[in-house]
């Protein structure tokens, strides 16, 4: 019975654990539409040079943008099934 217990419970734990969304399959469906051409000041993917200012502000910092929203990019830049971890991930890869 324990053993019953404790393979439900581990179960349970691991179905409530959101898996990580791939940083690409993120840009795509959520990112894509204003970081492809910059609209309203958003910096382009790939473009390391507008990047930088927001790097240096720290991955927390870009994190909290996104999540609260900043100037014309909507909170949670419209991913709302995105983790902290999924927009560090797709920002990461995003500045590249």
């Amino acid at each position: 019975m324990k053993k019953l217990l404790l393979a439900v419970s581990l179960a349970a734990m691991t179905a409530s654990v959101q898996a990580a969304q791939e940083p690409e399959a993120v840009y795509n469906k959520a990112c894509a539409v204003c970081h492809n051409a910059g609209v309203a000041g958003a910096p382009k993917k790939g473009d390391a040079e507008a990047w930088k200012p927001r790097l240096e502000k720290g991955m927390d910092a870009l994190v909290a943008s996104v999540t609260n929203g900043l100037n014309a990019m909507p909170p949670r830049g419209m991913c709302m099934d995105c983790s902290a971890e999924d927009y560090k991930a797709t920002i990461e890869w995003m500045s590249k």
